[in-house]
């Protein structure tokens, strides 16, 4: 009669959340022999629980560390709930809190991530942020491992996006320090990047390595401009070599100057997603998805056929000798041997700001900003009127 197992999927969906690197803790007002006892049997290593009583006598600080030590806090009310969260969220973890009853409100309110599902209470669904349509822990799990893969491949176009443009942009400064011409046309250029990014629009569909999944990635502008800074100029080296084959060897005009250096600088900088989408060797050690592969090199494809094509005069371009052609396979491959051997130089010394220690100003100052937006945020910072 009073029997009130877990649910079979419990278990696999704890020991995949511990694998994404997320720790569970039980805050629960129920008695503190069962909770232990459940989470026993979910093979959740609880210890000895710490009741509301022996929470009371902890400060801030001490609760902080008595929290990544203790699995199940028992007997404990709403406010103890939410004190919990918020010691948490100061001490530089991210909380989501999961909890269905009205004594969740508090603590639903106080969380990163507030999460209640489709058959809670009224008050707990509208403290929430997130309402679960099963009563399923693999979703979260789920949710959590495909945020993760949404963020690493919109870092990966952004890594991209950012090195490219910026060594493009350096490169058409330099050759006009000696070319009495434009290097491309302002037409050719919007095109390039509309090809360019015609190509990535299959990232989403990209593989993710492994280690990007089992641990949270934080928004490091430091970093993207550390890549930007480093990056950027490596493409610019093949892009002067590029300018000095249509110059010295094939003695090119504008108009094929311009088209040679469209060509080149399609190329690299679409090829060179496969090169920036993982920090291992990519097609041995990291595949790319085939959409991308395919986009990638049909673009390139298309680049390359453009100043032969019947669209030449109208775009400004011109036919190229296939000689150059032999000598842009020769610059890709040496481009993108270049750009791997300097991720090996980068992410040596790039070092990796611990979470807790970016969440403390980066994440502290995104809140406080969008606070003023948010209705939550616009109670927080409201006085109340006496009585």
């Amino acid at each position: 009669v009073f029997l009130d197992p877990p649910k079979p999927d419990a278990a696999g969906a704890l020991t995949r959340l511990a694998g994404l690197g997320i720790a569970v803790k039980v805050v629960t007002g129920d008695n503190a022999a069962v909770a232990v006892k459940v989470c026993h049997d979910l093979g959740l290593d609880s210890g000895n629980a710490m009741t509301g009583t022996q929470l009371d006598e902890l400060d801030d600080d001490a609760l902080a560390t008595a929290i990544g030590a203790t699995t199940v806090f028992a007997r404990v009310s709403p406010q103890d709930k939410a004190r919990i969260v918020r010691v948490q969220r100061r001490s530089g973890g991210g909380v989501a809190f999961l909890g269905d009853g009205v004594n969740d409100a508090l603590a639903l309110h106080a969380a990163d991530v507030g999460i209640s599902v489709d058959s809670a209470t009224d008050v707990a669904k509208d403290a929430a942020d997130v309402i679960l349509l099963e009563k399923n822990l693999d979703v979260l799990a789920d949710g959590v491992a495909e945020g993760r893969r949404i963020f690493a491949n919109t870092i990966k176009y952004v890594l991209m996006g950012t090195s490219s443009n910026f060594g493009n942009m350096f490169s058409a400064a330099g050759a006009s320090l000696f070319l009495s011409f434009l290097p491309m046309l302002p037409s050719q250029i919007l095109l390039n990047n509309l090809l360019y990014d015609t190509s990535q629009l299959a990232i989403p569909t990209d593989h993710v390595d492994e280690a990007q999944l089992r641990a949270p990635s934080q928004w490091d502008i430091g970093f993207i401009r550390r890549f930007m800074m480093f990056f950027g100029p490596l493409s610019s080296v093949f892009d002067f070599v590029t300018f000095g084959v249509m110059l010295w060897i094939f003695h090119a005009g504008a108009g094929e100057f311009r088209s040679g250096w469209f060509v080149e600088s399609l190329a690299t900088q679409t090829l060179v997603i496969f090169a920036v989408r993982t920090r291992h060797v990519p097609f041995f050690r990291s595949r790319p998805s085939l959409p991308l592969a395919l986009a990638a090199v049909t673009v390139v494809i298309i680049g390359s056929v453009l100043p032969a094509s019947p669209l030449a005069h109208l775009l400004g371009l011109s036919p190229l000798p296939l000689a150059f052609f032999a000598a842009l396979v020769g610059l890709v491959i040496g481009y993108l041997a270049l750009i791997e051997a300097g991720k090996r130089v980068f992410y040596r010394g790039a070092g990796i700001t611990p979470p807790a220690r970016r969440r403390s100003s980066t994440m502290r100052a995104l809140h406080r900003r969008a606070g003023r937006f948010s209705l939550r945020g616009h109670a927080e910072h409201t006085p109340k009127k006496a009585g």
